[in-house]
């Protein structure tokens, strides 16, 4: 089996590939080749040294002729332009979300008329489809039947693109399966552009020791999910059959339903009121507006139906990334913890 990920060098790509390289198989296949695509070369050298793993950097739009020079049996399509991008340059959004994606899926789809089996095609989408609208308020509990009302451009991007993943399959191009994502957290390295990346920095930065920030009413409910679980959720839905997937139709994954207060309470707990007293209380009226337009409640049967659950408390969450990342600990309490748990 060859698999493409696009966002290959990101966070959740680079993760992807080595659950995947590890467990050497997507369903009953073997793995044979993964090709990682991103707008720069992966820096992981667990991924890079592999002889299994090629790299392909660049603008993806423009590099899909090369990529598209071999065949591929499996595409996880993680690569986009994050929330605040979008909203701060229109034409970046468009041209990173919807016309690269548009391009991709017909690449797919050539490869499908030129004979092959269709491509099992994975789309990372996001709970920011959701939103509430004056003619629709956003129900308290988003359930799989909820219609999706995005408010930002970068949920319009990303449920149109849940659309034409689902007319794609039904045309038999490919076999599409879109999932929307939680907010990840932790995660770690440097911030990011998106609206939610203050979801991991306020717990990121206080774990090693460095100030960061909270821009949102500590009483903001949000609906999260740990790195591992994600990745399972990813993996999970590409292996279910069509039948075991239910439609065409985005699956939400699981979601962590929690306050932010919650979070920093998870904190303290873990790493001390030291960690805590690294993280101040600035407001940013638009992080908080985009936040809180996003759903925290979830009732998501078709992913428990895939055996998928979300994680238990947000204890673990910090549990899961200081043994992921040890050295990106350093403050004595949590690292106390750290060698507690080994």
């Amino acid at each position: 089996m060859n698999i493409l990920i696009t966002g290959g060098a990101g966070f959740l790509g680079s993760r992807l590939a080595r659950e995947l390289l590890q467990r050497g198989h997507l369903g009953s296949r073997r793995i044979e080749r993964v090709m990682l695509a991103d707008l720069v070369a992966p820096r992981d050298a667990t991924l890079v040294n592999d002889a299994r793993v090629q790299t392909q950097a660049g603008d993806l739009q423009a590099s899909l002729p090369a990529l598209f020079a071999q065949r591929w049996d499996a595409v996880f399509h993680l690569a986009s332009a994050v929330s605040a991008e979008c909203e701060a340059d229109f034409d970046l959004g468009l041209h990173a979300n919807l016309d690269t994606t548009r391009r991709l899926l017909d690449a797919c789809r050539q490869q499908t008329l030129q004979g092959h089996p269709a491509p099992m095609f994975f789309f990372s989408s996001s709970v920011a489809v959701y939103g509430s609208d004056p003619a629709l308020p956003l129900p308290a509990v988003v359930g799989d039947d909820t219609l999706p009302t995005p408010q930002s451009s970068y949920g319009i991007h990303k449920f149109v693109c849940e659309q034409l993943v689902a007319d794609y399959t039904r045309k038999g191009f490919i076999d599409g399966r879109a999932a929307r994502l939680m907010t990840v957290s932790v995660r770690p390295g440097r911030p990011n552009g998106a609206a939610s990346g203050f979801l991991s920095g306020m717990l990121r930065e206080p774990l090693a020791g460095q100030p960061s920030n909270c821009p949102v009413p500590l009483d903001t409910p949000v609906a999260l999910s740990s790195p591992a679980t994600t990745i399972a959720g990813i993996i999970a839905v590409a292996e279910a059959s069509r039948e075991a997937f239910g439609g065409r139709t985005a699956i939400n994954l699981p979601a962590l339903s929690l306050r932010v207060s919650d979070m920093l309470d998870a904190l303290a707990a873990f790493a001390g009121r030291e960690a805590t007293a690294l993280v101040s209380h600035e407001p940013d009226a638009a992080t908080a507006r985009i936040v809180a337009g996003w759903p925290s409640l979830f009732h998501s049967p078709r992913a428990q139906a895939l055996g998928l659950r979300a994680d238990p408390d947000f204890h673990s969450v910090l549990r899961q990334y200081a043994q992921d990342h040890p050295d990106a600990v350093t403050l004595p309490a949590a690292r106390a913890r750290l060698t507690t748990a080994h």
